[in-house]
């Protein structure tokens, strides 16, 4: 990360699908799948599915905010997800696959607590919105072939049903942020 870069890391279900959409946005220069938000000091994928770990199962984006804000990146976040299932991403559940935001300064905090009062004053969902807001405790790296997984696997059978359309949704909602 460099002077100009910030980090915001967030959870909203496997991390395979965060990561392809959030790839795909100007001004994103990495992402990485991982964990955090257990207790767990040596957080490993096997762990964490199991569930007893209490890690999600996150996306660190490193960003320019000069090209994407912090807020821009959260309206992705929302939308490609659903906020108000707990513990919960379509077939994936578990406290693993939770909507989380972890916020890395007293900012983020504000711009996420903001951000999810006015999509409740909106009723952007008919639900309320579930994601839990915490502070970044540590980030551990998942194994290196879950990196870059849909560029790597595209015809796997889960990234063709459930991240495929998620990629699309971002292009097509996004169009103006999408890198060249």
């Amino acid at each position: 990360m460099s002077a100009t870069t910030e980090m915001a890391t967030v959870g909203g279900g496997c991390y395979w699908c965060l990561e392809a959409c959030f790839e795909q946005l100007e001004g994103v220069e990495n992402v990485a799948s991982g964990f955090t938000g257990g207790g767990d000091k040596k957080p490993t994928y096997e762990s964490v599915c199991s569930g007893r770990t209490g890690h999600a199962e996150v996306v660190q984006v490193t960003f320019d905010p000069a090209k994407i804000s912090f807020r821009e990146l959260l309206e992705v976040f929302f939308a490609i997800h659903d906020p108000t299932t707990l513990n919960r991403q379509g077939a994936d559940a578990g406290t693993q696959y939770r909507s989380a935001i972890f916020y890395h300064n007293a900012e983020q905090k504000a711009i996420a607590e903001t951000a999810i009062a006015e999509l409740t004053a909106e009723k952007a969902w008919a639900d309320p919105i579930v994601t839990e807001i915490a502070p970044l405790t540590q980030f551990f790296v998942a194994d290196d072939y879950h990196q870059g997984y849909f560029r790597s696997n595209p015809r796997q059978p889960y990234c063709m049903a459930v991240i495929a359309p998620k990629i699309v949704k971002t292009r097509k909602s996004f169009a103006n942020r999408l890198k060249a």
